[in-house]
């Protein structure tokens, strides 16, 4: 008996699906509640359930369809005319402005809507059309890291599933280490040497690989270690290989003391190597740092200290 692949993600996600209240709904789409509330009450956009206390709940079926609206609108179709059109049509006209349109908020709310039905069709179509217009490395730097950010604020508030958030970060990261593959190693005499790696307790790489695409892209060696690696494990690495760089970041929350030791340590393990150090605990908060870790918050601080120390 033949199983059907789609059908069995259907149920999966069926399995998974979540209540939404109305900030959610805000959060995903932009749209204010308030605004919510009258195009619901005045034009019957959305059908909520109801709770013993009387609370308003939407299910992903409302959630795809605010979505759908918020697109159009923001394209400037007005509600009361978009109220007319079948579920079908709205459907069709998103697509159309899919296709030929480049905004970045629409270019989001497609990848959320990917996100929310697991669709990997509708991923990659909107990823790809995306690399088309933009290039590769814009891509990320304007669409999907902004996206990603989104994704964090609606999994902090708790509007989506850990499944449907480890769904879309695995196919960046697929994105990320197919792109990572396809660039032939540097034979130049003067390219550095660089180690990219992640602490222990730090599982969220597409950072640190889009870092390790860069620096690969850009002609130097490395060498990856990927997620949770105990700092110490790097020592025999650094005096194995003349390594120019170690590059890390610290994403997840910990706090002021135990970061400072992991950083001494790092300073301790390197001797003297230089260090770049990224990631929003790094960024937010104030150290004093050993004279050769760097701090870089973009690309462009990233490469320029790569030059500058190069030089």
């Amino acid at each position: 008996m033949k199983i059907c692949l789609r059908a069995l993600i259907h149920h999966f996600f069926c399995l998974v699906m979540s209540s939404y209240s109305i900030k959610d709904l805000e959060g995903f789409t932009g749209i204010k509640a308030h605004t919510l509330r009258i195009w619901e009450k005045r034009y019957h956009v959305l059908k909520p359930q109801r709770t013993s206390t009387n609370i308003r709940t939407y299910d992903d079926e409302d959630l795809k369809h605010i979505l759908n609206i918020s697109i159009l609108n923001r394209h400037g179709y007005r509600i009361s005319d978009i109220i007319k059109l079948s579920e079908k049509e709205i459907c069709e006209k998103v697509m159309q402005l899919s296709q030929r349109c480049a905004d970045t908020h629409s270019q989001i709310e497609n990848l959320l809507m990917a996100m929310i039905e697991m669709d990997e069709e509708i991923f990659h179509q909107s990823f790809n059309q995306s690399v088309f217009k933009s290039g590769f490395e814009d891509t990320f730097r304007y669409l999907i890291f902004p996206f990603l950010e989104r994704v964090g604020l609606l999994w902090q508030s708790g509007s989506i599933t850990p499944a449907q958030e480890h769904f879309v970060s695995n196919l960046i990261r697929q994105k990320l280490i197919v792109a990572i593959d396809s660039i032939i190693s540097p034979r130049k005499p003067d390219a550095l040497h660089f180690v990219l790696f992640l602490p222990e307790g730090e599982w969220h790489e597409i950072g640190l690989l889009f870092t390790h695409y860069l620096i690969k892209k850009w002609g130097h060696y490395t060498l990856y270690f990927g997620t949770n690696l105990p700092i110490e494990t790097i020592q025999p690495v650094l005096e194995k290989f003349e390594i120019s760089f170690v590059v890390t970041q610290f994403i997840n929350g910990i706090c002021s003391n135990d970061l400072n030791r992991q950083i001494q340590k790092l300073a301790e393990v390197s001797q003297g190597k230089k260090v770049l150090l990224s990631g929003a605990q790094i960024i937010q908060k104030q150290f004093d740092m050993p004279s050769h870790f760097y701090i870089y918050e973009d690309i462009d601080e990233l490469r320029e200290i790569i030059d500058i120390q190069r030089a």
